[in-house]
């Protein structure tokens, strides 16, 4: 999925494809429009009068129309606020963000939610707000799903009806790398913990980035460093995952580069190993089967494991037919 901006014509309309784009998006969350309010009919909505509305949200100073696709098509729409209007609010703020009603339950809600938190943090904001009917209590458990507080209620600025304010702190980005080491039988390892945010859990051998490293760089330093193990070397990307969570009582947003090993089944060992798992808050650790991975009893990072080690497989088992293919 990409997150761009509108695109305007030099004369500052929407190109007439994508306003029947728009439309269409629009159209398809009759649910919503039918709360808001901004339509004069929810059933029938007209390309001019989504321009006219796009025009209206983008006319004040620090907005943001953006544009959520997906294999081309287009997903979603989000509109931004670089600061509320009322001078004391020092937060950006998240003034739309709707998905086409055909793409519900995909997940596109909660990727374009992150992603927006990400580019305010990356200019430097420390929180983000927005505002929810209260009369829609669908749109509430989403956003406090995604880890929003209500942190008061006033009325909208348009229409005057009563709604509720979230806010998000966006905690420090921290670049990080993990490796999913497999034994010949295709048992993983990890290593257990226990995090203020979620309790007791499993995770790979890996931390945060050095100064300078690389995700494969600081993948190897940071398995031999918990493990030991100086014979292996972090192979293939099995994934990128971002999650947020708190780390010795601040809140991060962690960017983890999950790579793959292969090696022996066998413990940790080494001289060090005790401080630097006490220096890691690390309490045990276990090869897990991929059965075991399939019904965890205590989370695991990164969530669907198991899911994720077999769609790898798969994709090598796939190369390694079509190798064998060519070289036949």
């Amino acid at each position: 999925m990409i997150l761009e901006p509108l695109p305007l014509s030099p004369d500052h309309d929407i190109p007439a494809p994508l306003l029947t784009e728009l439309t269409a998006l629009y159209a398809s969350n009759r649910e919503f429009q039918a709360l808001s309010g901004d339509f004069p009919d929810p059933d029938d909505i007209r390309p001019e009068q989504v321009a006219r509305a796009l025009a209206d949200e983008s006319a004040g100073p620090g907005v943001e129309v953006l544009l959520a696709r997906s294999e081309g098509r287009l997903v979603g729409v989000a509109i931004t606020l670089d600061r509320h209007p009322d001078p004391a609010d020092p937060d950006p703020w998240i003034g739309l963000l709707m998905v086409d009603a055909g793409a519900h339950g995909q997940g596109y809600g909660r990727r374009i939610a992150e992603r927006l938190a990400e580019r305010f943090r990356a200019r430097g904001r420390t929180a983000v707000r927005l505002a929810v009917l209260d009369a829609n209590p669908k749109g509430l458990a989403f956003w406090t799903a995604l880890g929003y507080e209500v942190v008061g209620h006033r009325p909208d600025l348009q229409h005057g009806r009563p709604c509720s304010v979230l806010r998000k702190r966006l905690g420090r980005v921290r670049q990080a790398a993990r490796v999913a080491v497999l034994d010949p039988a295709g048992a993983v390892f990890l290593f257990r913990y226990d995090n203020e945010d979620i309790g007791p859990h499993w995770a790979l051998p890996g931390g945060g980035l050095e100064e300078g490293e690389t995700p494969a760089e600081g993948a190897l330093r940071e398995l031999r460093e918990e493990t030991g193990w100086a014979d292996l070397a972090p192979g293939p990307l099995l994934c990128a995952w971002e999650h947020d969570f708190t780390r010795f009582g601040v809140r991060v947003h962690q960017h983890d580069h999950i790579h793959v090993a292969h090696g022996p089944h066998r413990e940790p060992s080494g001289p060090h190993l005790a401080d630097a798992h006490a220096a890691d808050g690390i309490l045990a650790w276990r090869w897990w089967t991929r059965d075991e991975l399939r019904a965890p009893t205590e989370p695991v990072w990164p969530p669907h494991l198991a899911e994720l080690l077999d769609r790898f497989e798969r994709s090598v088992r796939s190369v390694r037919s079509v190798r064998s293919d060519e070289e036949g």
